[in-house]
């Protein structure tokens, strides 16, 4: 049930990417924000009502809240034109979860890939915590980019391997391939994102940067 919604929240990262980028109208972007974020809620109240009690379950579960919490927070920005600083720090919040739930992967759950994982998400809200919390406007392009490449690699490639039982599980290969990509294609966006405010100047986020996204899997 958690893999069918990480696909759609592939789609969520990648749509509010899209609008971080200023490719997407800002308000338009809301419905699908309200209906994922509600997805994500219900999926892990399920998960943990049905859990029998087994930990991990109720702790892969437990992630999901934070991301549906934030799509819905998305959603309120947009249809109310609110300010971006309450997200944004909230989003330093799920931050900080993410890298403890980076680090249970690793060390107890012993799924390598999903480690790292989250460790790509901790990164992602830590720019919307910059790019909304403290406002540095410079970074919404490349905000946006990782946004909409994640939206891909840590949503729909994994939740469509997971549906069809492709999953590599505690890969040491996979996780450590995962790693490499996101150093390299995100360093490399952070050097195209520099030179593209180099030549054409800083471009501002649409609607004052209310775009976010987040997800889990349980």
């Amino acid at each position: 049930m958690g893999s069918v919604g990480l696909l759609y929240v592939g789609a969520v990262l990648f749509l509010n990417g899209a609008m971080l980028l200023g490719w997407v109208d800002a308000r338009s972007a809301a419905p699908l924000n309200l209906f994922v974020g509600i997805l994500q809620v219900i999926t892990p109240t399920y998960l943990i009502f049905t859990a029998a009690g087994d930990p991990n379950v109720v702790l892969n579960a437990s992630g999901l809240y934070l991301f549906g919490f934030t799509y819905l927070y998305v959603a309120f920005n947009l249809l109310g034109d609110l300010d971006g600083t309450g997200l944004g720090y909230f989003s330093l919040f799920v931050a900080i979860c993410a890298v403890v739930y980076a680090g249970l992967n690793f060390f107890w759950l012993g799924d390598l890939t999903f480690g790292v994982i989250w460790l790509f998400w901790a990164f992602l809200w830590t720019l919307f915590f910059v790019l909304l919390g403290l406002k540095v406007e410079s970074l919404t392009r490349y905000t946006g980019a990782v946004t909409a490449i994640q939206g891909w690699v840590t949503g729909a490639i994994p939740a469509f391997l997971l549906l069809t039982g492709l999953w590599g599980f505690a890969d040491q290969a996979t996780a450590v391939g995962l790693a490499v990509f996101g150093v390299v294609v995100f360093g490399g966006l952070y050097l195209w994102a520099r030179r593209s405010a180099a030549t054409t100047g800083t471009v501002p986020p649409p609607d004052h940067g209310h775009a976010v996204a987040g997800v889990g899997t349980a």
